[in-house]
């Protein structure tokens, strides 16, 4: 059995890190674009091909290439397990945040959309100093809501995960408190560029599955595919202006045409490419930092729970 490095293996999502050039020596994709392990090598020190979103291939080394980590969506649903929460816990008095993202808020619904809620809870001191700890996450698929406790919620945003900094920048909040309300107020000490690896790896994931839904089923998911293209055009957008715009606004017409069916294929995977090409430039252009600032969300946390903790002494 051959071993790959780094568990690098054919279909892994990968960062470049140097600048990938084609004939003439011309800059194809800057350092930090993103693509697909499509062979690995047969030796040890042989180069691995790497596929990029517009299908351009290029062979790097191993020392060339970081493996795109994702960020797990299926966390455990500790709220449905008795021994993880006080009997008398009621989570709505320790929901500190509530907005409305999906279709409402980014301006794409209809008469018949569902109204999709998330948001932020600080667990009670007892529950987080107890031996079962407090449950990461609460998700309520009946109502379509989903809340993350606060340590939880800032790790994934300082990963820059689409989801979490939509919430940040949704602008249908339904509920706050004081300290979100500092939350939002910092909420660009979470952008960073690492914006570019998270919104496109969301991206290439989608289109990984609309390509095998063609090839399996001959048809298109037009939902899936109208959110590979907002993701990519909010992720362009997030670089250059250093915010999340939630509603797509310019752009509403033409995605409510891919997601209604009526835009061949053809098209919709042409201006997907040139999205992919444009949020690579915008890189390029980027004023924010290589990384979030971790001491500023670890201040709020550790002030967080101070807070709790001083209303049970």
């Amino acid at each position: 059995m051959s071993h790959q490095p780094n568990n690098i293996f054919a279909g892994t999502q990968v960062v470049s890190l140097v600048e990938v050039h084609g004939t003439n020596n011309s800059l194809v994709h800057p350092r930090g674009a993103v693509g697909v392990v499509t062979r690995t090598p047969a030796v040890p020190g042989e180069k691995f091909l790497v596929r990029f979103p517009d299908g351009f291939e290029a062979t790097l080394k191993q020392s060339q290439l970081e493996v795109l980590k994702h960020f797990k969506d299926g966390l455990s649903h500790a709220a449905a397990d008795s021994r993880a929460t006080d009997p008398d816990f009621d989570l709505e008095q320790f929901i500190i945040y509530r907005c409305v993202v999906g279709s409402r808020a980014y301006g794409l619904e209809h008469d018949k959309s569902d109204t999709d809620r998330r948001g932020i809870y600080l667990a009670p001191s007892e529950l987080q100093w107890s031996l079962f700890g407090a449950p990461e996450q609460f998700e309520d698929n009946v109502r379509q809501s989903c809340y993350w406790e606060l340590q939880k919620f800032i790790t994934m945003a300082l990963k820059a995960n689409p989801n979490i900094l939509e919430c940040l920048y949704s602008p249908l909040v339904e509920k706050t408190s004081p300290l979100a309300d500092e939350l939002v107020a910092m909420r660009q000490e979470f952008l960073s560029q690492m914006i570019f690896q998270t919104f496109n790896g969301y991206a290439m994931s989608q289109f990984k599955k609309i390509e095998q839904d063609i090839r399996n089923q001959g048809e298109v998911r037009w939902k899936h595919a109208m959110h590979l293209l907002r993701l990519l055009i909010t992720g362009a957008t997030a670089l250059r202006e250093s915010n999340i715009q939630v509603p797509v606004q310019l752009h509403r017409d033409r995605l409510l045409e891919v997601k209604s069916g009526v835009v061949p294929w053809t098209q919709v995977d042409a201006w997907r490419k040139e999205l992919h090409h444009d949020f690579e430039l915008a890189l390029t252009q980027t004023k924010l930092p290589e990384r979030p600032n971790y001491e500023a969300a670890n201040s709020f946390l550790v002030k967080a729970r101070r807070s709790m903790a001083r209303q049970i002494s």
